[in-house]
């Protein structure tokens, strides 16, 4: 093991150890991903849908603060680190299945989650019954606590 290298989680067992063991052993998929299903502890509104591989799990687990792995810079993030909209874990939970994770956050800051300045990434609804090409997205709960960041 290297100096630099997160602790690794356990191969994935067997389909019974996946589901009902107490040995936390994610199944990343190809590209070495999880996703990360990350909600507002207080209020319940889901905050953003993320991904995280090996080390931003580790680092999400050892010090209570979300990680998570930026597929478009494809470097590990510290959510808020620039922002300060540090996410505190307060709990998190893994799928039956162990594949996706569920993170419930105390918001730093300004309470923001999206890099658009909103309290979460979900601020537009879809609405149903649209032929394609012509629906149209409706806002809600899009109002800006700050201005964009990248």
């Amino acid at each position: 093991m290297c100096a630099e290298c997160p602790p690794s989680f356990p191969p994935p067992g067997t389909k019974a150890d996946l589901e009902e063991g107490d040995i936390l052993s994610p199944r990343f998929g190809a590209d070495g991903l999880i996703t990360a299903v990350t909600s507002d502890v207080e209020t319940g509104d889901l905050l953003m849908v993320a991904h995280m591989n090996s080390e931003a799990l580790w680092k999400t687990v050892e010090t209570g603060e979300a990680h998570y792995w930026s597929r478009s810079r494809k470097a590990l993030w510290h959510k808020g680190d620039t922002s300060g909209q540090i996410q505190t874990v307060v709990e998190m939970r893994i799928d039956c299945d162990q594949d996706a994770v569920w993170l419930k956050v105390k918001v730093g800051g300004d309470g923001g989650s999206c890099h658009t300045g909103r309290k979460t990434c979900f601020y537009r609804a879809i609405p149903t019954g649209g032929a394609p090409g012509s629906v149209r997205l409706e806002p809600r709960d899009a109002e800006r606590l700050r201005p964009a960041f990248g």
